[in-house]
């Protein structure tokens, strides 16, 4: 905690100052994104600074994994759902972005089985994902862990068009959705085409 604290104390010396105006200004009119991102909870992919994104251009759930669960409006407690319903209704985002990455530990999960003391939540979490390690198991590669972080790629983006109203604002032009994929190692970004392979920016 005293390594956070003492980043906060820079950035009220530093940063602050430079940015003041524009967190005033967003405090006053509000939050504009013209992006969402569903980005993977791990601490080595930062959203905002792989895009070079400042507050306020960025509407951002992180989850384990980058999963997006099916449509289900069932009464329960559904985080990735109630941010998409907030991102695409109410700040009427332009862009839905699906950021995966290399190194998953929730891919790896996915593929070989979770840690041992993590399993009230994550083992349920990640069968969401029980069609991406189908596929990614079925694909004849050399590397199974990038084929499963491109197969929970795209089943998120799949999933996304459960849910009504992503599928008409796709369908008459109002939301756009990408995939791209982060290397930790290289720092490349990869954007997923529309015959699902993943292209390098």
């Amino acid at each position: 905690m005293d390594d956070l604290i003492a980043g906060y104390r820079r950035f009220r010396t530093t940063a602050w100052p430079e940015r003041r105006r524009l967190f005033e200004r967003l405090a006053e009119r509000g939050q504009r994104p013209q992006a969402m991102v569903i980005a993977c909870a791990d601490s080595r992919v930062d959203p905002a600074m792989i895009f070079d994104a400042g507050p306020g251009e960025m509407f951002v759930v992180r989850n384990v994994a980058n999963l997006v669960p099916p449509y289900a409006p069932d009464g329960g407690c559904h985080g990735t759902g109630a941010a998409l319903e907030f991102g695409v209704l109410v700040l009427q985002v332009r862009h839905l972005i699906v950021l995966g990455h290399g190194l998953c530990g929730g891919i790896r999960a996915l593929l070989e089985g979770g840690p041992a003391p993590a399993g009230d939540f994550l083992g349920p979490w990640i069968a969401v994902a029980a069609p991406a390690r189908a596929r990614a198991m079925a694909c004849a590669t050399a590397n199974p862990q990038l084929a499963g972080e491109h197969a929970g790629i795209e089943l998120s983006l799949a999933n996304l068009l459960t849910f009504p109203w992503i599928a008409e604002r796709v369908a008459d032009g109002r939301l756009r959705l990408h995939g791209a994929h982060f290397d930790v190692g290289s720092g490349a970004l990869a954007l997923r085409q529309p015959d699902g392979s993943f292209v390098p920016v």
